[in-house]
């Protein structure tokens, strides 16, 4: 995207047409590209004074602002200066005022104080004190993705994503309406799905627009416009704000395409209540993981795309998660539409209490749970722990019931890791070749080695390290296995004694 202030648009007929670049500017490009790459190793004032006579000489300033203001975030600038700027400031300013500067035989001897403090020449100490101002830095690399031709076409896409700041609502036809969908979703829009004789459209505003027009959602529609222009074949209608009047933005497939770069839209959260639960839920140690953003699901007519999914660490399974906070009457009977037309999908919803909707999901086959506020940690947990434990049951069934792994010794981890399982159901099958010593399966042979190593007596560390040797981590539990226990010698360590 570029500032505002570069934004290059006509309001011919009304309506509201970016001024795109066509191949006759390449050699303006490469011209821009060219003084940046030449001037690595000058300080920035020197970048901008070529940068001004090239304005100067061409038809629109803003056009070469706007290809400068994309490459210059290919390059790095640093402060080079032999002493610290801040430090040489301080200094400097410490024995001005000693001094009582008032004119520049003055300004010398304090420069010279300072010298001699910083142990540094006066000239490196005047080199230094506004080193660190953006003019005075120096350009130390400039490796741009773009050359000619895709600087063209990243300023198109870039002036047209700028365009949409002002956005207010848009319409849209894609050959890839689920992933338009989902990145609508990712970037905090709310969305509808309608036909038309030309297909199916995708109207998108921001969730204010439910009370008011705004254009909070610009920066958010010109993301979008980003994973728009990756498709194959797409057409936008998008209404913009334009000083107090309402004008009309048509854009397709033939007027901006996408640079082969990777996207700059992150996903953020709808509402602190989703952020909220992402954080505590996500510090918790449970066997699933939480995934923002899932698949989007068809509901009749419609997508919809939940806000969360719960993913089983052992196995192929997940679990959707939908939150839904306070809305107006008619988003909620929309949401409900869509819970009602879901099949074989397991759902949990949690609503808002106010809404009162509660029990009217319930009634439609969903998994459900209130909240005031926040939402409970503990609610959903139990339920996923329902989940939890059918699943255990099932993989259990499908295991033996006797398993004999070829290690002498592993651990219960490793091998539910194996079989794709959950240490539970690990931990109730038999072991007919190994001894289970607390999480670890060790077979009697090792035992032997190591009781002919371990004797009553032996300092703690030592026998740590026989254990260690043979693979066995769970020295508390071996030594119990073995007949001994630890008698503690402070916090220090301490010794084998027999129980």
């Amino acid at each position: 995207m570029l500032r505002k202030d570069l934004l290059r648009v006509s309001r011919a007929g009304g309506g509201y047409h970016p001024q795109f670049v066509e191949e006759s500017e390449r050699p303006l490009a490469r011209r821009i590209i060219d003084v940046f790459q030449s001037h690595v190793g000058d300080p920035q004032s020197d970048l901008d004074d070529s940068l001004e006579q090239i304005e100067r000489e061409a038809a629109d300033f803003k056009l070469v602002r706007g290809f400068a203001s994309l490459l210059d975030r290919e390059a790095a600038f640093e402060t080079i200066a032999p002493v610290p700027p801040e430090r040489a400031r301080r200094v400097a300013f410490e024995a001005a005022s000693d001094v009582s500067v008032a004119d520049e035989t003055d300004r010398q001897e304090a420069l010279l104080v300072a010298a001699d403090s910083l142990g540094t020449p006066v000239t490196e100490v005047e080199t230094a004190l506004y080193a660190d101002r953006d003019t005075n830095q120096v350009m130390t690399a400039f490796d741009s993705r773009w050359d000619a031709a895709t600087l063209l076409e990243q300023y198109n896409l870039s002036l047209a994503q700028t365009a949409m700041f002002d956005a207010i609502e848009i319409e849209v036809r894609s050959s890839d309406p689920r992933t338009l969908v989902s990145a609508v979703k990712r970037l905090g829009l709310m969305y509808e799905i309608h036909g038309s004789d030309a297909g199916r459209i995708v109207e998108v505003t921001g969730p204010d627009s439910l009370f008011r027009r705004t254009r909070r959602y610009g920066t958010a529609f010109a993301r979008l416009l980003r994973t728009l222009a990756a498709t194959h074949e797409w057409e936008m209608q998008a209404q913009i704000a334009d000083s107090g009047s309402q004008r009309e933005l048509q854009l397709d497939q033939t007027d901006i395409s996408v640079p082969g770069v990777e996207p700059v839209a992150e996903p953020r959260y709808d509402s602190g209540v989703e952020s909220d639960f992402a954080a505590r839920f996500t510090a918790l140690d449970l066997d699933w993981s939480l995934s923002r953003e899932p698949e989007p699901l068809r509901t009749g007519s419609r997508v919809m795309i939940p806000d969360f999914a719960f993913d089983y660490e052992f196995g192929d399974f997940r679990v959707f998660f939908e939150i839904m906070g306070f809305w107006t009457p008619e988003y909620v009977e929309k949401k409900l539409a869509q819970l009602a037309d879901l099949e074989d999908v397991d759902m949990i919803v949690a609503v808002d209490e106010s809404l009162g909707v509660g029990e009217e999901i319930k009634d439609r086959d969903q998994r459900v749970t209130e909240y005031t506020g926040t939402v409970g940690l503990k609610e959903i947990v139990d339920i996923l722990r329902e989940y939890e434990t059918r699943l255990t049951e099932k993989a259990a069934g499908a295991l033996p019931e006797q398993l004999l792994p070829q290690e002498d010794v592993v651990e219960l981890g490793e091998l539910s890791a194996e079989y794709g399982v959950s240490e539970d159901v690990i931990v109730n099958k038999q072991f007919p070749n190994h001894r289970v010593i607390g999480r670890t399966l060790v077979k009697p042979a090792v035992l032997e080695q190591v009781e002919t190593v371990i004797e009553p007596g032996m300092d703690l560390a030592t026998a740590e390290t026989a254990l260690a040797d043979r693979d066995i981590t769970d020295t508390s539990a071996a030594l119990s296995a073995l007949g001994y226990r630890v008698a503690w010698e402070g916090l220090s360590g301490g010794t084998i004694q027999q129980k």
